[in-house]
């Protein structure tokens, strides 16, 4: 740990060396106040940025969810603030972040269609009692186990997954939480908002063109896969419900 410890160090130093020869005055690391960074703040920082990345819950899940299961349990029980309840604050931060961020945007108008609309209008409204609060590791876990607020945006593919165990194709019967990576568009579990359908077009627009650069059987490929975004994001217009409207 003490050579970790150094390498951490030595990173901010790298860093901070990087931004002042780029004049990158404002993405200088500062000092800390309570001392050296030390591997567990540093764990924390990268976690909060990780998970509020796009697709940034899916990163966890890969760069820090087999700890879970490759560090020994005895790592996590020397501190109340081990490795697993880290992921699990960071990732509880995360889901309320998503919640209240949808809950806003449908208070401006955006609208939501989907099999799972109505129960991500429902979790969204939730949202507010959480935040700017601090959220402990207990808590955290009564988050991640709360059915009602499990909303998860997949940005890779165009789509919102609210989860429920008994509709979801992802797990296989393994787990209870989603498999962000192995999401089904078509099932009961998903779905779409206004972003999402404008980000359908500009994606099929992107396969349209690169469809008249290649040869036949891979730009006729291209080209249904472009009709076939295009035909979600349609269907989303088509069946889209909102707040201000009053039909949500």
């Amino acid at each position: 740990m003490h050579t970790l410890g150094t390498r951490v160090e030595d990173f901010i130093t790298w860093a901070n060396l990087e931004a002042a020869a780029r004049g990158l005055t404002r993405e200088v690391i500062p000092p800390d106040p309570h001392g050296r960074i030390g591997t567990e703040r540093f764990r924390r920082s990268l976690a909060w940025h990780i998970a509020r990345r796009p697709g940034g819950l899916v990163a966890l899940a890969i760069q820090y969810g087999h700890l879970r299961t490759s560090v020994a349990a005895g790592y996590a029980a020397r501190s109340r603030d081990g490795i697993h309840d880290l992921l699990d604050v960071e990732t509880a931060r995360a889901t309320i972040d998503t919640a209240a961020d949808l809950n806003a945007a449908l208070e401006d108008g955006l609208g939501i269609s989907g099999p799972a609309a109505r129960r991500a209008i429902k979790a969204a409204a939730t949202a507010p009692q959480y935040t700017g609060t601090v959220i402990t590791a207990r808590q955290a876990r009564q988050i991640l186990a709360n059915p009602h607020l499990a909303i998860h945006d997949n940005p890779h593919t165009l789509l919102m997954c609210v989860y429920k165990r008994d509709k979801a194709l992802c797990h296989r019967g393994l787990k209870d939480t989603p498999s962000l990576d192995q999401c089904v568009p078509t099932r009961a579990n998903i779905a779409r908002t206004d972003q999402h359908a404008t980000s359908l077009r500009l994606r099929a627009t992107t396969l349209a063109q690169q469809a008249g650069h290649v040869p036949g059987p891979l730009g006729e490929r291209l080209r249904d896969n472009a009709t076939r975004l295009r035909d979600l994001a349609d269907a989303h217009h088509r069946t889209r419900i909102s707040l201000q409207d009053g039909t949500a």
